[in-house]
């Protein structure tokens, strides 16, 4: 459905992206995560033929953005993250605005316009102006202004910001129930929000992407597939000898010493739990264990690693 190939872009001296390259399959709901600065708003410019590439190139639905802009731009819904509004239009005014522009034909334009509201739960406001609504559902018109003409791809920038937290679980919810039938790529730098709502994440960090996968993917990407903290009570050296002994583990950190009780952090690369293993070599060595459980790594530790790590 969208192919990436190679994007590049510099703002004079600044380059916000480099040599950017991935696919988005059909019905996918990809997550675009990153710092502020990271790219994330200029690939989205770059993928919606708001802005050209200085190199690369990518197609949206067998169409190339430098072939053909305005197939690739009729075939998309386009969120960006400062939500095109008219404040002083009426909500229903601005929906059949959208819509003509979007060149739905006059005969139809009643029945978008009832169907985007339903879809996006507007009934309750399409009587007022858009300057007397709150920010939630000024979110939720910028998503149906995007979803007016039916695009089989939505490109979302920041959809939640600035929302509270009840603002925040609607506009999630009201993605997900789109992503069942579009493909979607979000744009955030937001943890809770990709893991909330994406089937698939990609890790950008000064123009690169770092990091490509699913949560679980990229958490063995990362660190590893689980972190394991263990208290044992022996000598340190002895003990410490033994965990670095066992199959998968990839780092053995000492978090301190208490008393004769030594407490360790083990990184491991494997998918299986390791907790049993644990417990048969401190079994096998006569230790005493105080604490043994297993720690998944979470989003938010890979977002941390591969986003601090020095680009090359």
């Amino acid at each position: 459905m969208i192919e990436v190939s190679n994007i590049s872009k510099n703002y004079g001296t600044t380059r916000a992206v480099q040599d950017l390259s991935f696919r988005v399959e059909k019905g996918d709901v990809l997550g675009f995560l990153g710092p502020n600065g990271a790219g994330k708003s200029t690939t989205m410019r770059i993928l919606t033929c708001f802005l050209p590439p200085d190199k690369g190139t990518a197609t949206v639905a067998g169409h190339d953005i430098h072939k053909s802009p305005i197939e690739v731009r009729r075939c998309i819904g386009y969120l960006p993250e400062n939500n095109p509004l008219y404040m002083d239009m009426g909500t229903i005014e601005y929906l059949k605005f959208i819509a003509k522009m979007r060149s739905i034909p006059a005969g139809a334009i009643k029945q978008k316009v009832e169907q985007t509201i339903s879809i996006c739960g507007l009934e309750s406001i399409v009587s007022k102006d858009i300057g007397e609504l709150s920010k939630g559902y000024r979110q939720r018109l910028g998503l149906a202004q995007a979803l007016i003409h039916d695009p089989d791809v939505l490109v979302l920038d920041e959809p939640t910001i600035g929302l509270d937290p009840h603002q925040i679980i609607e506009i999630r919810n009201l993605i997900k129930t789109i992503g069942k039938e579009k493909t979607v790529i979000l744009s955030s730098h937001i943890l809770p929000e990709v893991s909330a709502t994406c089937d698939r994440v990609l890790i950008i960090n000064e123009g690169r992407i770092v990091g490509s996968g699913t949560p679980e993917e990229l958490a063995a990407m990362s660190h590893g597939g689980q972190a394991i903290l263990v208290t044992v009570r022996g000598s340190r050296e002895e003990v410490e000898k033994g965990l670095a002994g066992l199959e998968n583990i990839t780092e053995v950190k000492h978090l301190g010493e208490s008393n004769g009780i030594n407490r360790f952090e083990l990184i491991s690369d494997a998918a299986r739990d390791l907790s049993e293993d644990v417990f048969f070599l401190v079994s096998r060595n006569g230790w005493s264990l105080t604490e043994l459980y297993r720690k998944t790594i979470n989003l938010e530790d890979v977002f941390l690693d591969l986003t601090t790590r020095e680009v090359s």
